[in-house]
């Protein structure tokens, strides 16, 4: 990961790009700047970057440059360059990335007020001298407040160094001051901001100062690291694009948030290093009192603290638009899963409905219509799951609007579409039911009526005439046929007329025919009925008549002013004149009987009449033959 770049680099950067300015004077370092810069001739879009520790750990170790964290007076960060013997022998790459690097550590603010160099060569020639101030004036990447050199402490080297400041002072273009001695260094910095070689008190171990710089700045990379992969999740996320089928939607919300939990996780690694990192600085500034951190040492403090602030801050932004995206996503999923279920609800319903469309809401006959209904009752127990899945189906989707799905304008058509197809069928169901209800109690009272019509006419014709000749027979007659007709009235064939009336629109042609022919064989037989009821009534009117007396003929009498003498009396004086005055009026009755067989034609009826004393007769039969002609005239 890249540091994040400090505006105080900037001096040291456009020295870079001046350096081909000085070819002829120094060539190495030139050409050292040419292997070593990251930017391009062309388009000079990249950012230089300076080095990391642990880029150039070797050259550090060697300790020819250090920054101890001491300050001038007026707060300018002191990068000293103790003893060393092979100075000479630094490579210029070396020397630059080193100075680069130490220049990059300090704040922007103390960064800004400029550097203060210590050169200690107390026990150095004036070669090594020159040489030293020669590259910092030529190469240093920073603003330089002033060099503070300790000339060498050997009296030749110290006369030499002399004269040769005073030759060369201008060559350099910066302010040197030459010290005999420490205490001229005290006089120029402060005791507490130099070390223990330069006569101070500040601690100051350079192993230990790597280490820290090696920590932070491992932290700083992964800090880095990890913004550059949340910032190019969080692109990736704002470029997915939303599956069209559940399958891929789930597979690709699996997938992104894997790629989540495993950023998640390095997030928490880097807040638990830097966490770690800034606890262990903390603890040696408080493990000695009377050790304080150096300005160096605070800084590495503060950059560790806004690291972890940038940690939390990008783990904010990046959970919440992962929240946003995550949900964005599981409404994806429902929404496909949504859709296919109610793609197959929809079939399944659809398939349903045809099966009902299918069943015809009438029919010809009783067992036709039975057949029908066990079809749609049976059916509608098929329909039952399918139902209930689409009607559950729609309370998710008004669930899922209730949620503020982002497709809410989508969905909730669809839940409307499952509702009133589900009315759909169950309201043709319904209605298919009530009509085959309807045409089967038709159907059914058409066969009742036909029944009661053959039962009807089979009774009729089952009674005899001879039998209805007689009374009792003619009242037995009339009676089964008033019994008969008392069967329609309970079982409600009447009403037959108002049925159809009511029920007339649901009937097929087929049907009205077959209801009108009936309607016309009941009225058949009811008319039927009725002559024979009027028959039967008149025949037991004439033969329960009461035998009328008639009075006898005037000629067939003798006139007598008295009543004939009663059989019971008895023989008077004058009873044997009479008798034989009767016998010579009145026939015997061998010769009646004889005279009746002689002229009695054929077909007569033998009627006998019943003569009342008080109409003057006898209660003596008197029977006549008369022909069925003369009888039924006189019946008329």
């Amino acid at each position: 990961m890249l540091l994040p770049a400090k505006p105080h680099l900037l001096p040291g950067l456009v020295c870079f790009t001046k350096l081909k300015e000085v070819r002829v004077k120094h060539s190495r370092v030139a050409t050292m700047l040419k292997r070593t810069r990251p930017v391009t001739d062309e388009n000079m879009q990249q950012e230089i970057r300076p080095p990391l520790a642990v880029d150039i750990i070797d050259q550090l170790h060697r300790q020819f440059a250090i920054l101890s964290g001491g300050r001038g007076k007026d707060g300018a960060p002191i990068i000293t360059f103790p003893e060393f013997s092979g100075f000479n022998d630094i490579s210029e790459e070396d020397f630059l990335n080193v100075v680069t690097y130490l220049t990059s550590i300090p704040s922007q603010e103390a960064a800004g007020v400029g550097f203060v160099i210590i050169v200690d060569r107390r026990r150095d020639k004036w070669s090594t001298v020159k040489s030293s101030l020669a590259r910092i004036s030529g190469v240093f990447p920073g603003t330089l407040q002033q060099v503070l050199v300790l000339r060498p402490s050997r009296l030749l080297q110290r006369a030499i160094a002399d004269i040769g400041i005073r030759l060369h002072r201008d060559d350099y273009k910066m302010k040197i001051i030459m010290l005999n001695s420490l205490s001229d260094l005290h006089s120029h910095i402060d005791k507490a901001q130099l070390t223990s070689d330069l006569g101070g008190t500040l601690e100051y171990c350079h192993s230990q100062w790597i280490h820290q710089r090696t920590a932070v700045e491992s932290f700083a990379v992964t800090v880095g690291t990890t913004a550059q992969t949340l910032e190019k999740f969080t692109a990736d996320l704002a470029d997915t694009a939303l599956p069209e089928d559940a399958q891929r939607a789930k597979d690709l919300l699996d997938t992104q948030t894997g790629k989540h939990d495993k950023l998640k996780d390095e997030l928490k690694l880097a807040v638990k290093q830097g966490s770690s990192l800034l606890s262990c600085i903390q603890e040696q500034a408080t493990r000695n009192a009377i050790c304080k951190l150096t300005p160096d040492e605070k800084e590495n403090l503060t950059t560790i603290e806004r690291l972890l602030a940038q940690l939390e801050e990008r783990e904010t932004a990046f959970e919440q638009n992962w929240e946003k995206h995550h949900r964005k996503l599981e409404q994806c999923l429902q929404l496909r899963r949504f859709e296919q279920e109610y793609g197959e609800v929809k079939a399944s319903l659809e398939n349903l409905m045809d099966m009902q469309a299918a069943i015809s809401d009438c029919g010809g006959c009783v067992s036709q219509v039975e057949q029908q209904l066990k079809e749609l009752r049976a059916l509608e127990e098929k329909a039952q799951g399918p139902l209930e899945t689409a009607q559950q189906l729609a309370l998710h989707g008004d669930r899922l609007i209730q949620h503020d799905h982002y497709a809410a304008d989508s969905i909730r058509p669809t839940c409307t579409e499952l509702r009133r197809i589900c009315d759909d069928f169950t309201n043709g169901a319904k209605r298919k039911i009530g009509l085959l209800g309807k045409s089967l109690e038709i159907l059914r009272r058409l066969d009742e009526v036909n029944q009661w019509c053959e039962s009807g006419v089979y009774l009729l014709a089952s009674q005899a005439v001879d039998k209805c000749q007689s009374l009792e027979g003619a009242e037995t007659a009339l009676q089964d046929i008033q019994q008969f007709l008392a069967t329609a009235k309970e079982d409600q064939l009447t009403s037959l007329k108002d049925l159809i009336d009511q029920y007339e629109v649901i009937l097929t042609a087929e049907v009205k025919v077959s209801v009108h022919k009936t309607l016309r064989r009941l009225e058949d037989v009811q008319e039927m009925f009725e002559k024979r009821q009027a028959s039967l009534r008149r025949l037991t009117a004439k033969q329960s008549r009461p035998v009328q007396p008639v009075a006898p003929r005037p000629e067939s009498y003798p006139k007598c002013s008295s009543p004939l003498p009663s059989r019971r009396a008895g023989p008077s004086p004058n009873r044997r004149g009479s008798e034989n005055s009767g016998a010579l009026k009145h026939p015997s009755d061998a010769d009646l009987v004889k005279k009746k067989n002689v002229r009695k034609p054929r077909g007569s009826i033998k009627i006998e009449v019943m003569l009342e004393a008080s109409q003057g007769g006898s209660n003596h039969a008197l029977t006549t033959n008369e022909t069925e002609e003369s009888l039924l005239s006189r019946r008329r």
